[in-house]
């Protein structure tokens, strides 16, 4: 099971919260949502909880989010060069998706971070595609978030995600990428 975090704004979108016990079963853990509209165009911003990657996507459909999650991190992971073993297990791990309050301010302050960075990666891209959105997730991905904390704590999401997968599947840590 997976848990899907949605801002205010973008709860307005999705279906009524159910209540949950307990935490995401994933390595990548919840998965936090805000809608945000960079040149008139709207996009969903995701953020894992535990790895801080970003995901960004046209904000169409925005109620079957649920039932597309797992399909946009595996291909997000894809992307990133992250093994397929990993990949399955971790969208295995993602059903059901549970939808509930957001309820760690410190994501909440990544999403708002990354979402204002979000509009500089396009001012190269005249007009702006999924390349574009795919730039834009891999620059993201590679900043350091809790940079005001020691350096051991400094998450960098383009590192830690694969740390995180190779950790819970139980992989050989040396062989997460693809070749």
């Amino acid at each position: 099971m997976v848990i899907l975090r949605p801002t205010r704004k973008a709860l307005a979108s999705l279906v009524p919260l159910t209540d949950v016990a307990s935490g995401s079963d994933t390595a990548l853990g919840d998965w936090y949502v805000n809608r945000i509209v960079v040149a008139r165009r709207p996009l969903l911003l995701l953020v894992s909880s535990r790895s801080l990657l970003p995901i960004l996507a046209p904000a169409r459909e925005v109620r079957g989010l649920p039932m597309r999650l797992p399909g946009l991190v595996a291909s997000r992971l894809r992307r990133l060069g992250v093994a397929q073993e990993l990949i399955d297990a971790e969208t295995r791990a993602m059903t059901p998706v549970r939808i509930a309050k957001t309820e760690d301010r410190s994501v909440v302050g990544i999403l708002v971070d990354f979402a204002k960075h979000v509009p500089y990666f396009f001012l190269d891209f005249h007009p702006w595609d999924d390349a574009a959105l795919e730039f834009a997730e891999s620059r993201l991905a590679q900043t350091p978030c809790h940079a005001g904390r020691r350096f051991e704590d400094v998450i960098f999401p383009d590192t830690k995600t694969p740390e995180l997968l190779a950790a819970r599947w139980s992989m050989d840590r040396t062989a997460w990428r693809t070749q």
